[in-house]
């Protein structure tokens, strides 16, 4: 990384030459007149899919090239990317050696038995017969995993005298350089961080960069006036001006010291009341260079705290409530989405960020849109295009808001704590929401559509329903399965009882050979049956966020469109990434080319995390996705 480092903080730096297949030929055509994507004559499309005219902005992204240990051999697996054509051929090297003897069609994974496993290997696209650049060689997962160094910040000791060390807590991705992988944003937690309804000083919270190698880029110390908690500290990475790399947005505040030593406010300044809660002084909203973590521009967090009482009680609690995602509100380029606020009154901010500069989109606010849409806010927020207008809308739980800030729809179901958006019945046309809930008078949980929010079914009353999952984990009934902790049952889309729920109800991971999905809880992957669930791997890490037992980051961020794993080793000194051991044959592009997949994962840290959802049906009997329309910069 010495050249990258070696560059002004503003500069894009050089990418390396690397092999691009390209779109082969004419097979996919942007039609702006028609509004849609041609696709390749002999890729099949899901039944009325279309694809807006407008190509979004997506990170130009390298093969991704992975070496996992598998029995005694190797599974090398790369990335298809979005704007290539579904039918493209890939040959594969061991060294300078082929191991293919024609070019690979059906997937983006080959095993190479009996392979040592420190061999590298690198992966040639073949578009029109002719064989293009080299990839960049593979990363290695010799014994399943790779360990990427980390720091570890020093311990402290509050005010009070409570001594406290940090762990690595929420992690996200982005092309931080601009050379077409992803780096890694790192939040450190101490180990005094504090739910909101919880009184005491925290520790600061700090956030750093690393590449895949770890080399750490920068740390940003967010400074005594950010409390540490869940609800506090939620960031975005993202490419928001579109060159290239992306940048990393957080609320800040007086003493905020950037990744060049910059301090933001004022250093001396201390908000901290005799509780340790934060509730008075300026709050800001900054958005940092990604590669230097440089501040390159901050502006005034809105909405201000203003009287505390106002958002429900006067201590600190849910007045400190914030929320963060990125969406692409104008139908091709992302902006930031922040908020506060939702168990009464809510306000979500969309901010764009060009030519260096943030400015305010539009705002929402319950106190002027009503006060009928006010607590009806999750420990989450989900961003799709759930209208099918090619413009993101924001599902705020019980409330989704359109592009342009007004409301779309509302429930009226209320708040909380899981939420889930995607193709869950592909039988249907459009998305879908499964959510649970909180309020005692309300449904336990509930399956809608997502552009009206017409309830599909739902489930009786019962309580605060803290966990629930939807997703289709079972080839035995179509589509996706739901299930909550405040329901006995696994149901379909229709709602009609399947038998046996899971023995968890946290993460979803696709891992093995099929595409249906597998579930994840802490360190455990499991295969769901219906007498019991098998174990397919007990990973060697730790989980974050207390009994939530959430990864520090999973999704699919290397090699093929299956998700790997990322957990914190137990002493923080790394971050431990697994990706699958198994051949699988079916191909996909990359899921970090869908956009409502890649927003996922940006919003993944946020509050309660959750598991990303593409915008499409990927499970049993699925059909072939249209290509992605975006744009690679």
């Amino acid at each position: 990384m010495s050249e990258v480092r070696a560059q002004q903080p503003g500069a894009r730096p050089r990418r390396r030459v690397r092999e691009r297949a390209g779109l082969a030929g004419a097979a996919v055509l942007a039609v702006a007149a028609a509004g849609y994507f041609v696709l390749p004559s002999d890729a099949a499309t899901s039944t009325g899919s279309t694809l807006a005219a407008t190509a979004r902005q997506v990170e130009d992204l390298d093969r991704g090239v992975i070496s996992v240990r598998s029995g005694t051999g190797n599974l090398v697996s790369w990335r298809l990317l979005g704007t290539e054509a579904l039918t493209t051929g890939f040959n594969v090297y061991r060294g300078t050696t082929k191991i293919t003897a024609t070019p690979v069609t059906g997937s983006t994974n080959v095993l190479d038995p009996g392979a040592a496993a420190d061999a590298s290997y690198t992966v040639r696209a073949v578009v029109d017969g002719t064989e293009q650049a080299a990839s960049p060689a593979s990363l290695r997962f010799g014994s399943g995993y790779l360990d990427v160094p980390l720091r570890v910040p020093p311990g402290g000791t509050t005010p009070a005298g409570e001594a406290y060390t940090y762990s690595a807590n929420d992690t996200s991705v982005g092309d931080l350089d601009g050379d077409g992988d992803l780096e890694l944003v790192v939040k450190w937690d101490p180990s005094n961080a504090k739910d909101n309804s919880q009184s005491g000083y925290t520790g600061n919270v700090f956030v750093d960069a690393y590449t895949l190698q770890g080399t750490r880029l920068w740390r940003i110390d967010l400074g005594r006036n950010i409390r540490a908690g869940a609800h506090y500290t939620q960031f975005q990475v993202y490419d928001y001006d579109g060159d290239g790399r992306a940048e990393v947005a957080m609320r800040t505040g007086d003493g905020t010291v950037d990744g060049a030593g910059t301090v933001i406010g004022s250093a001396s300044a201390d908000h901290r009341n005799s509780a340790g809660y934060v509730l008075s002084g300026p709050e800001f909203l900054t958005m940092f260079d990604g590669l230097s973590g440089k501040a390159l521009s901050t502006v005034d967090y809105l909405p201000a705290r203003g009287t505390v009482s106002s958002w429900g009680d006067s201590y600190g609690n849910r007045v400190d409530r914030f929320l963060a995602s990125t969406a692409y509100l104008d139908g091709s380029r992302p902006s930031l989405v922040m908020s506060r606020g939702y168990y009464t009154r809510s306000v979500i901010v969309a901010w764009d960020f060009r030519n260096g500069t943030l400015t305010r989109r539009w705002t929402f606010d319950t106190n002027t849109a009503g006060t009928q849409y006010a607590g009806q806010g999750n420990h989450q927020m989900a961003v799709a295009d759930t209208d099918a207008d090619g413009r993101d809308e924001i599902i705020f739980g019980s409330l989704a808001i359109d592009d342009n800030g007004s409301v779309l729809w509302s429930t009226g179901y209320g708040h909380g704590d899981a939420l889930h958006v995607g193709d869950l019945d592909p039988a249907r046309p459009g998305l879908e929401v499964f959510k649970v809930d909180e309020d005692s008078s309300k449904p336990s949980s509930w399956f809608a559509d997502a552009r009206t929010g017409e309830v599909i079914w739902q489930t009786p009353a019962d309580g605060d329903n803290g966990r629930g999952v939807s997703g289709d984990i079972w080839a035995g009934s179509p589509g996706a399965e739901s299930w909550s902790a405040a329901d006995d049952s696994l149901r379909n889309t229709k709602g009609a009882v399947l038998g046996r729920k899971p023995s968890f109800m946290n993460f979803l991971i696709w891992w093995d050979a099929d595409p249906v999905r597998e579930l994840l809880d802490g360190n455990k992957i499991s295969k769901y049956g219906t007498s019991a669930d098998t174990r397919l791997l007990t990973a060697d890490g730790a989980s974050n966020n207390s009994t939530k037992a959430t990864p520090a980051l999973s999704g699919d961020i290397l090699g093929d469109w299956r998700e790997e794993l990322v957990l914190r080793t137990a002493d923080s000194k790394a971050l431990r990434i697994y990706s699958t051991p198994t051949p699988a044959a079916t191909r996909l592009w990359t899921l970090l080319h869908d956009t409502q997949y890649r927003t996922a994962l940006a919003w993944q840290n946020t509050g309660y995390n959750q598991p990303p959802h593409p915008s499409y049906f990927i499970g049993d009997g699925m059909t072939t996705p249209a290509q992605p329309a975006v744009t690679a910069r």
